[in-house]
């Protein structure tokens, strides 16, 4: 399972003890670790058998065991003046944490029940087995029609990452070097007042059988990272600008491929040409939107309405509905001819993507959006029948050992052009315009329709150029009438993977990751706000 607590705290040690002369001040380092043995592979196909046969023997008609493993890792470093001593370094958190467990499902008299435990042993997961079985049971009254299921092949298979090199294994020492590093480049730059650099990491590993004969073994990793500066004016204006590398499901070949030494002292320099910036002239206007930006937009206005559970009203108590309900599938124009969307479990570095989901379903690509018309939705196995389907499209995913799987969001991409169209053949067909980059504030209804986003910084077009930044920027429409005011699209080359870390939703909340792959785009007289 890697370091232990003893090794992990004694790094953490070395790393104080390294800065003590340079104003390394420590924040908050919480460790919460399962340092539980491995378990062999032969150890968990028995385990599982026996969690099945409890399930069958108490009256299961279908049942499923995940044992899985989370790890976790935070390291952030703030740097901001020290009036007596110069720059301060600030560690506000190192947060390792750690889980181990099982989730047993079933069906039994047509419903579902679950029951997990943080003790993997046969009498632990006889007792989850005994307990779903009631907890079935006693809510099959409850239901309007039984459980019925998908078709899925069994299969014995395993996936993995590719990771070159495994993040977990690079000291904290190291991390917090390296982002100390970092900020020092974007302090030197005259005007900015602090930088915050930021490493977060996860692993799964999970095991999956079913009594159906499927058992499945996955290994999991996402690296993702981050730097801001932040610039302030007399003490209370303040602007500030991100550089967010794409996370992805992959090792510290993220970070090292991101070139950050590249981009610190821009970072500074955009950061406080911000905070000079004048605010934007409020008007209709055409927008440019940078895949960094474009790909939260994707997220709320087509990845969230396109989830069946909403449409059929499963999240209306908490995130809402939709405007795309079963009725207008095949039917509804959304977006314009260029809009093409797809939902994908299976593009490398992709953060939904793995090999099976917790349904025990081969992962896919499949088709949302196809010429601007809505065609599909995400479904799991207990859905799929509901709009006549044979299968599922494998977005069943669970956060926890101890969470109940549900249908959450793949990886929605939008496809770029298939000519070769750059970002200023975007820009030079705009007279009066704005050019928005990176994620800033975002508001959208409960059904996905009606939304406002802001970014991370702005600059004008005027007759097909870029010009001077602006500030204080969002823009105000409706998702068909946005997307259907799409006329271009960047090609192939401009497409970015854009990944996003936590994705909420149900009851209790669970968190998931995903990656909204697209090109940069152009949009014709939208509302801009000024939002100061």
């Amino acid at each position: 399972m890697g370091r232990t607590r003893r090794e992990f705290l004694a790094t953490c040690g070395a790393g104080a003890a390294l800065w003590a002369g340079a104003q390394l001040i420590p924040g908050q380092i919480f460790i919460s670790r399962v340092e539980a043995d491995e378990i062999s592979p032969d150890t968990l196909r028995e385990l599982a058998a026996f969690a099945l046969d409890r399930a069958k023997k108490a009256g299961a008609t279908y049942a499923d065991i995940r044992i899985n493993r989370y790890r976790t890792q935070l390291v952030t470093l703030r740097s901001q003046p020290d009036f007596a001593s110069g720059t301060l370094n600030h560690v506000p958190a190192i947060n390792e944490t750690g889980s181990f467990g099982f989730g047993v499902r079933v069906i039994a008299a047509g419903a579902w029940g679950f029951a997990g435990r943080h003790v993997v042993t046969k009498d632990a997961i006889a007792a989850a087995a005994k307990e779903a079985v009631a907890i079935a049971r006693a809510d099959a009254p409850l239901r309007r029609e039984p459980v019925r299921l998908a078709k899925v092949a069994a299969c014995t298979e395993s996936y993995r990452t590719p990771v070159k090199q495994d993040p977990f294994a690079v000291t904290v020492q190291d991390k917090l070097e390296f982002l100390r590093g970092l900020n020092g480049e974007v302090k030197k730059v005259e005007g900015v007042f602090s930088a915050n650099g930021t490493i977060s990491l996860r692993r799964e590993n999970r095991f999956f059988a079913s009594s159906e004969g499927s058992r499945i073994e996955q290994e999991v990793v996402h690296t993702a990272s981050e730097l801001t500066a932040t610039a302030v004016e007399k003490g209370r204006k303040t602007k500030s600008r991100t550089y967010r590398p794409h996370a992805v499901a992959a090792g510290w070949e993220q970070v090292e491929r991101a070139r950050y030494a590249d981009h610190a002292r821009r970072l500074g320099e955009e950061a406080v040409a911000h905070l000079k910036s004048p605010s934007v002239e409020p008007g209709t206007k055409d927008v440019v939107l940078m895949p960094s930006h474009l790909g939260l937009t994707i997220h709320e206005s087509l990845g969230h309405s396109t989830e069946l559970d909403r449409a059929l009203g499963y999240e209306a108590d908490l995130a809402g509905t939709t405007f795309l309900t079963t009725d207008k599938l095949g039917k509804l124009r959304v977006g314009s001819d260029l809009v093409n969307v797809n939902g994908d479990r299976i593009r490398p570095e992709s953060l939904s993507t793995c090999g099976w989901d917790d349904d025990g379903v081969k992962t896919k690509q499949f088709p949302l959006f196809s010429k601007g018309i809505f065609v599909g939705y995400q479904t799991i196995r207990d859905q799929a029948h509901l709009i006549g389907a044979e299968e599922s499209t494998g977005c069943c995913y669970a956060d926890s050992y101890a969470s109940v799987p549900f249908q959450r969001m793949p990886n929605v991409r939008l496809e770029p052009a298939k000519e070769a169209v750059s970002l200023d053949d975007l820009v030079a067909g705009v007279d009066d315009g704005i050019l928005i980059d990176g994620r800033g504030s975002w508001s959208i209804d409960q059904q996905r329709y009606n939304f406002q986003f802001g970014g991370d910084a702005f600059w004008e077009i005027k007759g097909g150029k870029v010009g001077r930044m602006l500030a204080d920027v969002a823009y105000q429409s409706r998702t068909p009438d946005f997307w259907q005011a799409c006329d271009g699209l960047g090609g192939e080359a401009t497409w970015e993977n854009v990944g996003l870390q936590n994705d909420g939703k149900g009851q209790p909340q669970q968190v998931n990751a995903m990656s909204h792959g697209c090109p940069p785009g152009r949009f014709r007289r939208v509302n801009v706000l000024r939002t100061e």
